[in-house]
């Protein structure tokens, strides 16, 4: 009987834990998750999935200065890039392809992952900050398409 009520406090204690996250936390989470799902599908062959690259020929996430700028990379993960990259002081000139088969959604998920992964943040970035900055990216990717990338 003992063990029976010390099992009952416990679960209630994790119900209790579990329903004291805000909405935003939850979110959050959820982004995360998502997003490392996508990281790993969309974005881990060249960054790796500890992001910390190839070698000469892909940069890091982890530990990368390039992270200071999140609407760049916010850019980046849509629009690709074509031409050189200095990251941690090195030069990369690799083209990352497009991938504009990912949501504004999706984008957000993957920018929370990293930010939270290796950027040093424990908050959300969400689609609504996310679909301004890729607006506003558009017109400079249409100009200077980076290859997109295979189906």
């Amino acid at each position: 009987m003992t063990i029976r009520l010390g099992l009952y406090a416990a679960l209630a204690g994790v119900l209790t834990l579990a329903s004291c996250q805000s909405d935003e936390e939850i979110k959050r989470q959820k982004y995360i998750t998502e997003g490392i799902l996508l990281y790993k599908s969309n974005c881990a062959n060249c960054h790796q999935v500890d992001g910390k690259g190839v070698a000469a020929l892909y940069p890091p996430l982890a530990g990368s200065d390039y992270l200071a700028n999140k609407n760049n990379v916010i850019c980046l993960i849509k629009y690709g890039l074509n031409g050189p990259i200095v990251v941690n002081g090195k030069r990369y000139n690799r083209p990352m392809p497009a991938q504009l088969q990912l949501s504004d959604l999706e984008v957000a998920e993957i920018t929370t992952y990293i930010y939270n992964e290796w950027g040093k943040e424990t908050g959300l970035t969400s689609v609504t900050a996310v679909t301004p900055i890729l607006k506003a990216c558009e017109t400079n990717a249409q100009q200077n398409p980076a290859p997109a990338s295979a189906p």
